[in-house]
């Protein structure tokens, strides 16, 4: 075996190995964060806000629900610092462990029925802290695993770290249609808790497996060259603003349709039509798995197709029809109609989701990339995606009607798109740094 087939083989393992490891890491991490959804739209308003009856608990339990979105924006810049600065792998073991451990605390948080007005207080207390743990972890999964990758296939490796939404929704989803089954008043008291403390069996397997990933290459020449910046937050406002914004548009569907879906439309579905928890729940799950199944093959269509314009406008532009057919659906109370309607409801963004990262991280250089893909996704989270179900809900509530709700939603599509193809028209650093401009040729002077 010749030695430039050992020295690629051996980073052929490596970029593997880091595109397991974000998967795993973002999988658990996600899971944690959705479990708080699927709780908000389920209990939260009985164990922690029991004095507010009907929609106004379901809104101000969805209001601590945003509360993560709120700090998830002070995760990506905290982490984004020491992640352009010292590395990818640090932060991710740190932003791993904050997860973990303030997701088990929430599952030992006394009810308001214990301790009163501190319980809800204390929820929102660690809510934030949760936020600031995945507001750091999204970009460092998306580095480590697309930075590892070979040439061309950023997009391909960065769908290792998207996966893991789905899969943590799909177990997280899994966990509660189990514990649902409980009597309403064992559910309300401690079945809910249930998944919650089972996140630290799922922490410390995450630890095992992310030790073990070795920095990017990208990353780790940037050190040894020593060109990072002092602060990468200060430098990528002012030189890039307009990524930033084009970027928070960008992620806009990709995050909000998975909250339209398993926060906000479930707790439509069992308060105001006639589905049961578990019905509605299933109908969720088959959901994950269509987005687990199909997702992949976002990365996959971008890889192989020319132009990334195109294949963006393939994949979004079916989610205009698809959505409000997924609402039209869901209201018939039919179990079949509802479940059809959103697992094909989910193809389109799940798509444009696995493709997503890597795009958006191939605009931006390397010394700047993870404070400013994290930026433009944690700010999209707390403006628009973390707000979906209050926003949806509050529509709802004032108008009677669902119609109010669907034009959102294609608001948030539409805006996805535009901002995504004009991201893309920006040049991608991936393509300049491996194809770096010739050197200006010089002409000797004549005698």
């Amino acid at each position: 075996m010749s030695a430039s087939t050992a020295t690629s083989r051996a980073e052929t393992r490596a970029a593997n190995r880091a595109g397991f490891g974000a998967f795993v890491g973002s999988t658990i991490e996600w899971f944690d964060f959705y479990i708080y959804g699927t709780a908000a739209a389920l209990a939260f308003d009985k164990v922690f806000f029991p004095e507010l009856e009907g929609a106004i608990g379901t809104l101000v339990a969805f209001a601590t629900f945003w509360v993560g979105f709120l700090a998830r924006p002070i995760g990506g810049i905290v982490f984004g610092h020491f992640g352009d600065r010292l590395g990818r792998k640090k932060t991710l073991v740190i932003t791993l462990l904050m997860m973990g451990i303030s997701t088990t605390a929430i599952g030992l948080l006394p009810s308001y029925a214990s301790i009163g007005v501190a319980a809800p207080i204390l929820l929102v207390c660690i809510r934030m802290i949760q936020g600031i743990g995945l507001g750091g972890e999204w970009g460092g999964s998306v580095l480590i695993a697309s930075e590892s990758a070979p040439k061309g296939k950023s997009v391909l490796y960065g769908a290792f770290a998207q996966q893991g939404s789905p899969v943590g929704n799909t177990l997280a989803t899994l966990s509660f249609l189990a514990i649902s089954q409980l009597p309403d008043d064992a559910f309300v008291s401690w079945g809910w808790r249930v998944p919650f403390l089972a996140s630290a069996v799922l922490v410390l397997v995450g630890l095992l497996v992310r030790l073990k990933v070795a920095e990017s290459p990208a990353m780790a020449k940037l050190i040894e060259k020593k060109e990072v910046v002092k602060l990468p937050i200060t430098e990528v406002l002012r030189s890039h603003p307009g990524l930033i914004a084009l970027g928070i548009g960008a992620c806009t569907i990709g995050l909000s349709a998975t909250y339209f879906k398993s926060t906000f439309a479930l707790s439509w579905a069992t308060t105001s039509l006639d589905f049961d928890r578990s019905t509605f729940l299933t109908i969720i799950l088959v959901a994950n798995i269509t987005q687990v199944i199909v997702q992949p093959f976002g990365a996959v269509l971008a890889t192989r197709m020319k132009s990334w314009s195109r294949a963006v406008t393939v994949m979004l532009v079916p989610e205009l029809v698809l959505l409000p057919v997924m609402f039209l659906l869901i209201s018939t109370n039919n179990y079949g109609l509802a479940m059809l309607g959103v697992a094909v409801a989910t193809i389109p963004h799940c798509l444009y989701y696995a493709a997503l990262a890597g795009m958006l991280a191939s605009r931006f250089p390397a010394h700047l990339r993870y404070t400013g893909i994290s930026l433009c996704y944690q700010l999209c989270g707390t403006l628009l995606g973390g707000t979906t179900p209050i926003v949806g809900q509050f529509l709802l509530n004032r108008t009677g009607s669902i119609s109010a709700v669907i034009a959102y939603a294609l608001f948030q599509v539409a805006l996805t798109l535009g901002c995504m193809l004009l991201l893309l028209k920006r040049p991608n650093h991936d393509e300049l740094a491996a194809d770096p401009a010739p050197a200006p040729r010089t002409v000797a002077a004549s005698a």
